[in-house]
Parts: structure tokens; C-alpha cells; sequence
């Protein structure tokens, strides 16, 4: 189907919303089917699934939709600000490096990861991962190298540095969105089995549940029942740095654009200051911190969390939207490398964690902080725990530095690994 049977984003919005909506009510069942079907699926991966499912049927499309660009833009930066205003950053150091260990044991498996892929799929389908040229396929697969490293700003820089046929770039974003929405379905289904998980890798969670016990503490002490005021008070913290963090995102990356070459250049390290996504994360988590030194922080007790949590859940429904799964065997040669690639990137985490006794939070979050980037890192650790969904982000805000040198150095180990 070329078109959706919906276009109009304020019905399709609507959708989500009853999707949504259903997954609440039906989880907040104490009994029966759905209280079992819920101790196996967690309700977050249902919130992404329904409207998968609805692009699937060709109902609804993210092709012909704006609201994944709303939700990423506004909504996930106001999300940034609720959740992050009653930040504690001391309770969060001491959680320790085993958060940036597994970060960056990520990136390395999506690294090495990219050329094993080639080299196993070379030795039946060897078609599948040659080509000439600008069409040679291990070009295609840098983008997806800079998209799951880094993000979108990797990603474009990739495609601007070994300009890959633009013609067959279609198909290479199909994969990385394929491939990484069902590992992100595999992490969301992890999370309701992290207790099993933990205690099969040992791991220490003294610290999260350390964490998680001060921040609940506090948001008892200061709860009360919230006005109107409260709210519009929320709206002006919320939005007013939106707003600002948009203003100077846009501001800050067209002034480095226009006067430092080594942004402007697509093949520098630091190419991704150019993005205003970076800058716009970045502004609204750093405002979001400032505030939890003020009195802000107490609006924490009129529900500031919970308002950004919903926030986050309709950016989940958005990204959900983006996953055809009617489209999975569509290139099946193409698909195998991208599952190859995920499946080496997560043994290689599994193994650190157990090596390091690191909490399936830290394997998780660390994954998703490469894979997903800034849009979906906090949503996997929101679900843990809305006072985690800062160490997400802090981590994705990582991966844009490391993104572009990470996903070179795999782009030139696949193009070795191509002419073996």
C-alpha cells in the first residue's frame, strides 16, 4: 500500500492515544488474563507495539507523518526537563563507571560487529554483501554504523563521507530501523524479567535500588495535591525551555557551521556539533539539572515526573509507528547482517556484564544509548525508573562524540572484510 488509509495526524494522533489508553486500563487490571499477560509483557512494550501494529495494516504511516518529528522535538525535550528536575547528581555518580563500561562495550560491539556480519553472510550469500563503487554495500552499512553509534547527525555524516548510491539508501535505512526496533521490543521485554537477569549476572543493583529509594522518598515527602498554578508553572519549565533550547540549539549550530571547518567537514570528529538534535538534547537536560538546584525541584510533588512520563510514552507510540513488520523479509540478505550485527553487539554486553557483574540496567541503558540514541535511551531507562531516565540521556549525549570515529573505523574494517 503506497498511501495509509489515515493521513491526517490529528486522528492518527487520536489512534495512538486509544492505543495508549488500552494498555494503561488493561495493565491496571489486578486480576485474570490481562494481570497474567502483563507478568510476561511489559506494558511499555505494548505501547510500541499497538501502533506497529497499526503500520503494519497500513492504517497509519510514519512515512506520511509528522508526529515522531513532534514528539522528538517537543515533547522529548519537555520530558527532559520534568524528569531531570528533581535530579540528584550525587545519587547518580555513585552509581559508578559500570554505566559508561557497558556504553562503550556497546559501541565496540556494533564496531567489530559490522565486518563479522559481512564475513559470515560472504561465505553463503557472498551477492548479498558485494556491489562496486558507490554501490558496494559496506558503504550502505556505514550509515547504519553512524546511526547505531552515534544518531542521525552520524548517520547523514557517514552517507556524506562515502556516498553511497542514494537510490539503494532506502533499503539500508529499512534495516536500521528493523533491526533496531525489535532489539529495542527485546530490551523492553528484558525489563520485566530483570530480577531473574541480575541474579544470573550476580550483579550489585545496591546502588539503582539506592537510587531509586532516595528519589521516591523525596517525591513522598513533597507530595500534595497540585493546582492550576502548579501545572502552568510545569507548562512554563516545560516549554519555555523547549522553546529556548531550540532557539539556542538552532543558534549554536549555525554559528559553528559557519565558522569552523572541522564541523562543516562530514568526515571530522566533530561533525555531529552541527546537529541542533545534539544541542537541543543538551540545552534541555543541562536546564533540567540547573533547576533541580532551585526550588524547582519541588514541583516534583505536584506529578513533574509523571507529566514528563507521559510525554515520553506518546514518543514510544511515535517510534512504534516507524516499525513495518510487514517489511522484515522484504530484503531478507540485508536483514540477516542487521540481526547478525545486533546479535554480536549483544553478546558482547551480555559477556562484559557477567565479566563485570554489571545490573541489566547498565546492559540496557548502554545498548540503547548506542542504538537508539538520545530519542529512546531515557525511554528504556524511564522504564526502570523515571529518576534513571537522566543517565539515558547523559549516555546518548555520549554517543554523539564518539559516533563518527567509531563508525569510520567500522566503515574501513567492513570494507576489508567485503574484499575477503
Amino acid at each position: 500500500m503506497d498511501q495509509p488509509l489515515i493521513t491526517n495526524d490529528t486522528i492518527v494522533f487520536g489512534l495512538l492515544a486509544m492505543c495508549l489508553g488500552f494498555v494503561f486500563y488493561t495493565s491496571s487490571r489486578s486480576t485474570g488474563f490481562w494481570q497474567k499477560f502483563y507478568s510476561v509483557v511489559p506494558a511499555v512494550l505494548m505501547c510500541y507495539l499497538l501502533p506497529a501494529l497499526l503500520a503494519s495494516a497500513g492504517i497509519v504511516s510514519d512515512a506520511t507523518s509528522q508526529l515522531y518529528f513532534m514528539a522528538s522535538r517537543y515533547l522529548l525535550p519537555a520530558a527532559l526537563v520534568l524528569m531531570t528536575l528533581s535530579i540528584d547528581l550525587k545519587a547518580i555518580a555513585s552509581l559508578g563507571t559500570k554505566a559508561l563500561i557497558m556504553f562503550l562495550t556497546g559501541t565496540v560491539g556494533i564496531v567489530i560487529g559490522g565486518p563479522i556480519a559481512i564475513l559470515i553472510v560472504s561465505i553463503f550469500s557472498p551477492e548479498t554483501v558485494g556491489g562496486a563503487g558507490f554501490d558496494a554495500v559496506w558503504r550502505g552499512l556505514s550509515t547504519i554504523a553512524g546511526s547505531w553509534i552515534g544518531g542521525g547527525a552520524n548517520q547523514a555524516a557517514m552517507l556524506e563521507i562515502f556516498q553511497y548510491n542514494p537510490e539503494k539508501y532506502g533499503g539500508m535505512v529499512l534495516i536500521d530501523i528493523v533491526v533496531a526496533n525489535i532489539w529495542m521490543a527485546i530490551l523492553l521485554l528484558g525489563i520485566g524479567k530483570r530480577s531473574k537477569i541480575d541474579r544470573w549476572l550476580k550483579a550489585d543493583v545496591t546502588a539503582i535500588e539506592s537510587l531509586k529509594l532516595k528519589v521516591t522518598q523525596f517525591s513522598e515527602r513533597i507530595v500534595r495535591v497540585p493546582t492550576l498554578q502548579d501545572y502552568m508553572m510545569l507548562l512554563f519549565f516545560a516549554f519555555g525551555i523547549v522553546g529556548l533550547s531550540h532557539y539556542l540549539g538552532d543558534s549554536i549550530s549555525a554559528y559553528l557551521l559557519g565558522n569552523f571547518d572541522s564541523v562543516r567537514d562530514a568526515k571530522s570528529f566533530l561533525s555531529f556539533l552541527g546537529s541542533d538534535f545534539f544541542w537541543m538534547v543538551v540545552i534541555a537536560t543541562l536546564a533540567g539539572i540547573f533547576l533541580s538546584f532551585t526550588r524547582a525541584r519541588n514541583y516534583e510533588g505536584a506529578g513533574a515526573s509523571k507529566i514528563g512520563g507521559m510525554f515520553v510514552y506518546i514518543l514510544v507510540a511515535t517510534i512504534g509507528m516507524k516499525m513495518d513488520l510487514g517489511k522484515v523479509l522484504e530484503n531478507p540478505g540485508l536483514i540477516v547482517i542487521g540481526f547478525i550485527w545486533i546479535f554480536i553487539h549483544a553478546g558482547l554486553l551480555i559477556l562484559v556484564a557477567k565479566l563485570i557483574k554489571a545490573p541489566y540496567f547498565f546492559l540496557a541503558v548502554g545498548s540503547q544509548a548506542n542504538v537508539g540514541g538520545a530519542a529512546s535511551a531515557p525511554v528504556v531507562a524511564a522504564e526502570f525508573h523515571p529518576s534513571l531516565a537522566s543517565v539515558g540521556v547523559l549516555l546518548a549525549v555520549f554517543g554523539y562524540v564518539v559516533g563518527t570515529g567509531g563508525a569510520l573505523l567500522c566503515a574501513l574494517l567492513m570494507e576489508i572484510a567485503s574484499k575477503v
